[in-house]
């Protein structure tokens, strides 16, 4: 064989391979940007455009997440792909979201809100998918092994409420969905109340997407009596329809409405209802309210809305004030870290949750203590065995701002225990 065919066989061959590399997603030609590191796909849904609470901000933030995370370099060397999905407040709508992320290969749901817990987790659970940081609304959430929640849920808030409540109301009225999961909220918080030993709230179920509440709020009025009574609602975003009928309620003869101070928790009253409400003028002016996270003014929010403002600034969709905004970006922190944590060219839905199982730490960097999900380091609380987080903050709203109440975090698991 000559030196001329000799090398234009080798030329041939290196043509080959590197074409073949390329189409297998296997490699690189030497000098081309790029690694061999496989992107990693994700979904996260929410509802959106329904009668009941829509959470439109939370895909938006993922979607400026995966923006940030892509202009640096991805995550370890991976590009992170966002599906989002319209779960619609529905059981088919919530299991068609599940069924399209198992469809399209992703290895993780993150930071999702849903109601339907039974709808969307058992097609995760058959494909092995992890659910990384739901809002914390459904009790599925708190008992698949398959769930890896960043907050105390709704179990944590109500808990913590009624602690909160227990030291200014004499009477607590409690208006709250006509649902299986809103069936749980009374004795949660009851479980706060009595820390104080407090009488129990009275329950006043309603359903969630009505378009005006006059008879529940006159009777959560009545209720709680002129002298030192609190209402609480906790209506997702039907919350601000509820307070605007309590309101708009005839003042009766001896009967002081100014005199009953309205509360909530976050996800039902937000610093954007707030806003959107009159600011210091709002109605919710000098209402409690008990959250998860720290207040939207906290420095620790700093390098969210960093992000927030470079890759989602004409997006109104995205508030950092907003509960779920602020869920989905704690939910991607832990997806960053664990993905970190592996230093992997190929992601794996198995492997994010045996990382998760075997105890990777992750730092939140303030907004929450340190998270961990081994067997240890879950709550065990019945109906919520998976709560790893349960601490929350006592905020309150003074001129038109949600403002620390208490300094720091009030760890509420013990209280969470003990609901029947």
């Amino acid at each position: 064989m000559t030196g001329r065919r000799q090398t234009s066989l080798l030329a041939y061959v290196s043509t080959v391979a590197a074409a073949a590399s390329l189409l297998t997603g296997c490699g690189v030609l030497p000098g081309a940007t790029g690694g061999s590191r496989e992107a990693v796909t994700v979904m996260t849904w929410a509802p959106d455009q329904t009668r009941a609470t829509n959470m439109p901000g939370m895909p938006a933030m993922a979607q400026a997440y995966a923006r940030w995370v892509n202009a640096n370099g991805g995550i370890d060397g991976h590009e992170l792909r966002v599906l989002t999905c319209n779960e619609q407040n529905t059981n088919a709508g919530a299991s068609a979201c599940a069924r399209r992320a198992v469809r399209e290969g992703a290895v993780a749901v993150v930071g999702s809100y849903s109601q339907n817990g039974r709808a969307f987790m058992a097609p995760l659970e058959a494909a092995g998918i992890p659910y990384i940081g739901g809002y914390g609304i459904s009790e599925d959430e708190f008992t698949s092994p398959l769930s890896y929640p960043v907050n105390g849920g709704q179990a944590s808030l109500i808990a913590g409420h009624g602690m909160q409540l227990a030291a200014s109301c004499r009477q607590v009225s409690l208006v709250r969905p006509d649902t299986i999961a809103g069936d749980r909220l009374p004795d949660l918080l009851n479980s706060g109340l009595r820390k104080a030993s407090h009488r129990g709230a009275v329950d006043i179920p309603a359903v969630e997407d009505a378009a005006e509440y006059t008879r529940q709020a006159s009777k959560a009025r009545s209720r709680a009596g002129a002298k030192d009574g609190c209402v609480t609602a906790v209506l997702g975003e039907r919350t601000q329809t509820f307070f605007d009928s309590f309101r708009r309620l005839p003042k009766q003869k001896g009967d002081d409405g100014d005199a009953v101070r309205i509360s909530s928790v976050l996800g039902s009253v937000g610093q954007p209802v707030i806003d959107r409400t009159g600011g210091a003028d709002s109605p919710f002016e000098g209402a409690f309210v008990t959250g998860w996270y720290p207040d939207a003014d906290h420095k620790a929010w700093e390098p969210m809305k960093k992000v927030i403002k470079e890759h989602a600034f004409v997006d109104n969709r995205v508030d950092p004030a907003d509960t779920g905004v602020q869920t989905t970006w704690i939910a991607y922190t832990v997806l960053r870290q664990v993905i970190e944590s592996l230093d992997s060219d190929r992601i794996t839905a198995l492997q994010i949750s045996h990382a998760l199982d075997q105890g990777v730490k992750i730092d939140t960097g303030g907004l929450t203590p340190e998270l961990r999900w081994r067997y240890d380091d879950l709550l065990g609380a019945p109906g919520f065995p998976r709560i790893v987080n349960h601490d929350v903050t006592f905020q309150v709203v003074r001129d038109g701002r949600l403002v620390a109440q208490k300094p720091g975090f009030v760890d509420v698991g013990e209280t969470v225990l003990t609901a029947p």
